[in-house]
């Protein structure tokens, strides 16, 4: 009776399907544990932003002394004071400022102030930029100037050579200028000017503009510093150029802004010292605050988002390890991990983190008066940072910005830790899972090697069966196969019995009766016929001689079968014996043309010297058959390796796509049934592998291919081993 066999197949799926999902639910909870970690870490900066701008509303003191209050800011006019990291050496030779030169701008043609004749071209320019350093304003001047005029030694007029002006609106109100004028090489003379330029009042000098005057190849370069108490929310610099020292007119003068009139003045921005010493509590964090006006320009900053100092950086440090789990842990397992996860790096490329000015859409949201947040990737996709923005108040007006930044390493690094523990887990899931399944499969797969070994032991290389398949008496679907594979061998044996002893059967059986009408037709052939009868009786004759035939192929196969397995070996040479079968193909087909390259090497083999004849009448016998007339037959014997080689070419039909093989197959041909004129069973190439496995050694077939790769005929190679004593 049959036994439905159990599901082993939805077994299997099943529990892989389960240990399948278990990692992929675990990453995908991790992921969403990190989005809400980052919304709150959103909502926590914006927090910190409101409260800070909480504590600048409604203080314009803050703010008007900085320029924040124009409407629009002009490049080159309105000036900033870069923070310098320390106080410039005055030498004029301007090295302190090879940090901050990317930040200069040139003064030119497009910024001149008085020209005296405007069809002389203009040989005036300059490079400039303003810092600030501990309460003082410091500013350079490399200017481009071939004629180079000082003051005279004994002159009492400070403007009537190369010069540079200054003018600010002073804290107190005052409008103030300035005129830089030397007479050499050195520390600069600093002037100030009288209130009311029209008053020809002495000029007064002003000891607290210091700064050195320096020629060089191209001009000049001015490298000054002055008190913060000094400058206003207005100031600007100007150069004026004289050419000629004996007339020393003014041809032309480039600045910053006009100085004549206070109007005229462009604006200068000092980051502010009061709004600094606000948010200074900010920088033992790890965000950075900045405040900016409504231009963006930054007023203030503080903290270093490099820092590492966040509750979730804190959250998520690395314990010591204090027992064998956790040194195991980081010894093996977590530099495995780390080749999937990405560690938080300790240095990235910041690109605000010398900005003057800042811009962006939290930026322009909280100008609106609305708080705003944004994420964005460091220039060199190491970090992301998180920047949020809160307006300022003043009077109902948006007056400034603060900005709070902080990276996502701390996140990250939490991220990474929920990921390690869910390794861990799933590393001891898949562990006891693989082991569990390791030795279901062993169990499984064994059974299939065994069934397997049967299936190959129970046919040999020819396709007879040799023993039968005893079928499995477990109930799943290994042992349904094993008892399906017992029942498919036993029937194919019963079949290929039958034919293996059908020719001997059907040769014995018709060889009396074949035998009886063979001598019948000769004892008529005796007698006298008339014309049609006798051509009747030769039509019969004919067909008893090919009946015979077919009969002699028949047993020829099973007689040589037969006589292989009791055939002595003897040792002969192989080239001889070659030789001499080739020999006699030219005196029995002496019509063919025979293309013979056979090598004289002594070539030793160890077998039966008729069986290797009859191999080549199969061969050549089968050659002259496909071949057209007039074209050769090729054969080639050499030695290679230990092994004589023989092939056997001939021009004709090809062979068809994936009949390399199967034409050495009993009962295969390759003729047309209409092309015969003898009958062919398949056998000839047949008997050619038996004889060939016999001396170990083995038989090919191949298309013979020419130049374009056409194939062009056949190509037979035999490979036999020769006898080394």
């Amino acid at each position: 009776m049959y036994h439905p066999p159990i599901g082993l197949r939805s077994k299997v799926a099943i529990l892989s399907l389960f240990l399948l999902c278990l990692p992929w639910l675990g990453y995908q909870y991790v992921w969403e544990m990190e989005k809400y970690l980052r919304h709150g870490q959103e909502k926590t900066l914006e927090g910190t932003t409101q409260a800070l701008a909480t504590a600048l509303h409604e203080r314009p003191k803050l703010f008007d002394k900085q320029a924040s209050f124009l409407n629009q800011v002009q490049l080159g006019r309105d000036l900033y004071a870069y923070p310098l990291a320390r106080p410039i050496q005055l030498d004029g030779k301007l090295g302190d400022w090879d940090a901050y030169r990317h930040r200069s701008i040139n003064y030119a043609e497009q910024y001149q102030i008085y020209r005296a004749d405007p069809a002389k071209p203009l040989t005036l320019s300059f490079e400039h930029m303003v810092g600030k350093y501990s309460g003082y304003l410091y500013a350079f001047f490399e200017v481009t100037d071939p004629s180079v005029i000082y003051r005279g030694s004994n002159s009492l007029q400070i403007d009537n050579n190369d010069h540079l002006s200054i003018a600010t609106l002073a804290p107190d109100g005052e409008f103030r200028r300035y005129i830089v004028s030397t007479t050499q090489d050195g520390w600069v003379s600093a002037f100030e000017l009288p209130l009311d330029p029209n008053k020809r009042t002495p000029v007064t000098p002003e000891v607290r503009i210091q700064g050195k005057w320096l020629k060089t190849d191209k001009g000049y370069n001015v490298e000054l510093r002055m008190p913060l108490h000094m400058v206003g929310s207005k100031l600007g610099f100007a150069i004026a150029d004289v050419n000629s020292k004996y007339s020393r007119n003014i041809e032309a003068i480039i600045g910053t802004s006009g100085i004549d009139d206070v109007e005229k003045l462009g604006t200068v921005l000092v980051p502010s010292p009061e709004i600094e010493s606000i948010i200074k509590g900010m920088s033992h964090n790890s965000s950075r605050i900045w405040v900016v006006d409504k231009h963006g320009r930054v007023l203030a900053k503080s903290g270093d988002i490099r820092a590492s100092q966040s509750v979730w950086t804190k959250t998520a440090a690395d314990k010591p390890a204090d027992n064998a789990w956790d040194q195991f842990k980081q010894q093996y397992l977590h530099p495995l991990y780390y080749k999937i996860l990405t560690t938080p790096p300790k240095d990235f490329v910041d690109s605000l983190q010398d900005s003057t000015v800042l811009n962006g859409s939290h930026i322009e949201l909280a100008l609106k008066g609305k708080q705003g947040s944004t994420w964005r990737l460091t220039p060199d996709n190491k970090a992301v940072v998180l920047a949020a923005a809160s307006p300022i108040w003043i009077d109902d007006k948006v007056m400034g910005v603060v900005i709070a930044e902080e990276t996502t390493h701390g996140i990250r690094t939490l991220r990474n830790r929920a990921l390690e523990k869910l390794f861990n887990v799933i590393l001891t899931i898949m562990s006891m899972g693989t082991l569990a399944l390791f030795f279901f499969a062993s169990s499984i797969s064994s059974r299939i090697r065994r069934l397997r070994d049967d299936a190959e032991q129970a046919i040999d290389s020819q396709g007879r069966i040799q023993k039968a398949i005893e079928g499995s008496k477990v109930r799943d679907e290994i042992g349904d196969l094993s008892r399906s594979f017992s029942n498919i061998v036993s029937r194919l044996g019963q079949y290929t019995h039958y034919l293996e002893n059908m020719s001997s059967r059907l040769s014995h059986e018709l060889r009396t009766p074949v035998a009886v009408v063979r001598s019948s037709l000769e004892h008529l052939n005796n007698q006298a016929l008339d014309e049609a009868s006798q051509k009747y009786v030769d039509r019969a004759q004919e067909g008893v001689s090919r009946l015979n035939m077919i009969l002699n192929n028949m047993s020829e196969a099973t007689r040589l079968e037969q006589s292989l397995s009791q055939a002595e070996l003897d040792e002969f040479a192989l080239n001889k014996v070659i030789a001499g079968v080739m020999q006699g193909y030219q005196f029995t087909y002496p019509e063919q043309t025979f293309n013979l390259n056979l090598s004289e090497q002594q070539m030793p083999m160890q077998g039966v010297p008729e069986y290797i004849a009859q191999l080549m009448d199969k061969l050549i016998a089968n050659a002259i058959e496909f071949s057209p007339k007039e074209s050769a037959i090729a054969v080639d014997l050499s030695a290679s390796s230990k092994q004589a080689i023989i092939i056997v070419s001939n021009h004709g039909p090809a062979l068809p796509s994936d009949m390399g093989e199967q034409i050495f197959e009993s009962m295969v041909s390759v003729r047309s049934q209409k092309a015969q004129e003898k009958p062919h069973l398949g056998l000839g190439l047949y008997i050619a592998r038996l004889i060939c496995d016999f001396h170990q050694g083995s038989i090919t077939a191949k298309n013979l291919l020419d130049e374009q790769q056409q194939a062009i005929g056949v190509q037979i190679t035999i490979k036999l081993p020769l006898y080394s004593g």
